[in-house]
């Protein structure tokens, strides 16, 4: 008993307690990113697709596509929701299967019994043809055409479908540049010229020989505008030339024009190899593509964009203001009263709710100072917001106001960890408080400094909240980084990671098909927030190393 209790006093079981309690949070948080990593990551592999033969109420259907779940229902819940013959006491297995073709079938996803199947079959000739509308088409290849006649079918048409497929693709990339990178420029240069002009008229100072040369650049950019249009017209006359005709299962023909199709391939005659080339190509998609089909398709590579964006913006704003607040009230500041309420004030601020800022982002960036800075420097656009409408520029100033309090926190944390006979040397050998400051204080605080911006971009990266009142959208068309002056548009609405986490999620459609890119897009946010943050420790760890014989 005596050594047991001066086990106790020695603290040791505490120690290893709380060893368990760190080993044990670090399993959960492993084991939570290998599950989350498991279902997204697996949602690109290629599955086979299985031909089988489902009873249902007495008929018997065929039915094509992938075995996507598998759960357990009890046989009460069967019976409850009518099904023949379930025994309450029993089991039973039912199947999620992909059929795809929703505009066939009015929905890609339905579970069956497995009790119920019969026949099942891995045919070589069926193909998956995944279209830019619609989902995926399941069935077999029945014919090539080349405007409306038949050029290739039966074996020999999955060659031609490739090659055709393949032309089809670069021609659709070419229309899509040209669409955002030349008539873009052109509309946007038509809309500075209209600006351009109504300000002039606004000013008064909209005499003849403006208009003139006003009218002269809006021609020669009609004139650019109606070439492109041509040669526009003439890509789509291209591509619009060929199509594929598949049988489904039940005996249709679907003709699919071969523009709207991403890919087509047989995943029952592929090897290990090309499964592995497909896989990284379609994982290449998800991070580098657009979206399509209402978030459940495509990439999020906008949405990316806009998370990474956002946060360089914030951290841009939060880490000056922060420093030069927290330098204030660590060395200029008297230390009295009024200073203990406002760091009292700024420790309250870390927990107000982040919604709270958001409606405060809103209703004073957006609507006061947005608004106010359309009527003074933008009139012309009136009233069409420029500035004042929720965007990339607000979204980061309010991220920038939420986590403020932590930068100022973690700021004077490290100026009060400087020694005080480093201050008095510095200030001994004649240099003014300022010099001090900047040379020797603020750089032997910069770790701490730095430790603080890495919990704001850690708190603003996975923000939402805010995010949905003050610039973010489910679908942004284009990014707010493009050719067009002044390239970095802060005024645009942008894409954010954990808005589409919250989008797929909980407002899709087509719930089978967003869970999967659910799994996936949480994988790559909590990715992207290591990425920032171990950039921003590795600069910190390379300033500890630098100041610390200076501390010593």
């Amino acid at each position: 008993m005596t050594r047991l209790k001066t086990w106790f006093r020695s603290g040791s079981p505490w120690i290893w307690l709380n060893a368990g309690a760190v080993s044990i949070s670090i399993v959960l948080v492993v084991g939570l990113l290998l599950m989350i990593a498991v279902r997204g990551l697996g949602h690109f592999w290629p599955a086979a697709l299985v031909e089988m033969e489902v009873s249902e109420n007495g008929q018997t259907l065929t039915l094509v596509g992938e075995l996507r779940d598998s759960e357990q229902v009890h046989g009460t819940v069967l019976s409850e929701s009518g099904y023949p013959g379930a025994d309450p006491a029993a089991m039973y297995t039912r199947l999620l299967v992909k059929t795809g073709n929703r505009d066939l079938y009015g929905s890609d996803f339905r579970w069956v019994m497995e009790q119920d199947l019969r026949n099942r079959r891995y045919p070589p000739q069926l193909l998956a043809v995944e279209r830019r509308e619609w989902g995926v088409l399941y069935g077999y290849l029945a014919q090539v055409r080349e405007n409306g006649q038949v050029v290739a079918s039966g074996d020999g048409a999955w060659q031609v479908l490739q090659q055709r497929s393949r032309r089809a693709l670069e021609l659709y990339q070419r229309i899509r540049h040209l669409e955002q990178s030349d008539i873009g420029a052109i509309n946007h240069q038509l809309e500075r010229l209209r600006l351009k002009e109504r300000r002039r008229q606004l000013d008064g100072e909209l005499d003849a020989q403006t208009q003139a040369y006003l009218a002269a650049a809006r021609s020669d950019l009609q004139s650019q505008y109606q070439q492109h249009m041509s040669r526009q017209e003439q890509l789509y006359q291209q591509i619009a030339r060929d199509s594929v005709v598949i049988r489904t299962v039940d005996g249709r023909e679907v003709e699919v024009p071969l523009s709207k199709v991403v890919r087509s391939y047989r995943p029952n005659t592929m090897s290990v190899f090309a499964k592995i080339g497909f896989y990284g190509e379609k994982l290449w998609e998800f991070m580098a593509d657009e979206p399509r089909e209402a978030n459940t398709e495509g990439g999020i590579f906008p949405a990316i964009f806009g998370t990474v964006m956002m946060v360089i913006i914030m951290t841009l704003i939060v880490t000056p203001f922060g420093v030069i607040a927290a330098i204030y009230m660590r060395e200029y500041a008297r230390q009295g009263l009024l200073t203990r309420i406002i760091r009292i004030a700024v420790n309250n601020l870390a927990g107000v709710p982040a919604i709270v800022y958001g409606v405060f982002g809103l209703g004073f960036f957006v609507y006061f100072l947005g608004g106010n800075l359309d009527q003074l420097f933008f009139p012309e656009a009136l009233p069409a917001p420029t500035i004042g409408t929720p965007g990339l520029l607000w979204s980061a100033v309010t991220l920038a106001l939420l986590t403020v309090p932590v930068v100022i926190v973690a700021t004077e944390e490290g100026l009060s960890r400087v020694p005080r006979n480093i201050r008095e040397g510095s200030l001994a050998l004649g240099a003014t408080k300022a010099e001090t400051l900047w040379r020797t204080v603020l750089p032997m605080a910069s770790p701490a400094i730095m430790t603080g911006m890495i919990l704001a971009i850690a708190r603003a990266a996975g923000e939402v909240a805010p995010l949905m009142l003050v610039g973010v959208v489910k679908l942004a068309p284009s990014l707010p980084l493009d050719g067009n002056a002044p390239f970095l548009h802060l005024d645009r609405k942008f894409m954010h990671l954990g808005f589409h986490i919250y989008d797929v999620g909980f407002q899709s459609p087509n719930v089978e098909a967003a869970r999967p890119l659910v799994y996936a897009t949480a994988l790559l946010l909590v990715l992207v927030i290591v990425v920032l943050n171990l950039a921003a420790i590795s600069i910190r760890n390379r300033l500890r190393e630098k100041y610390r014989a200076l501390e010593s």
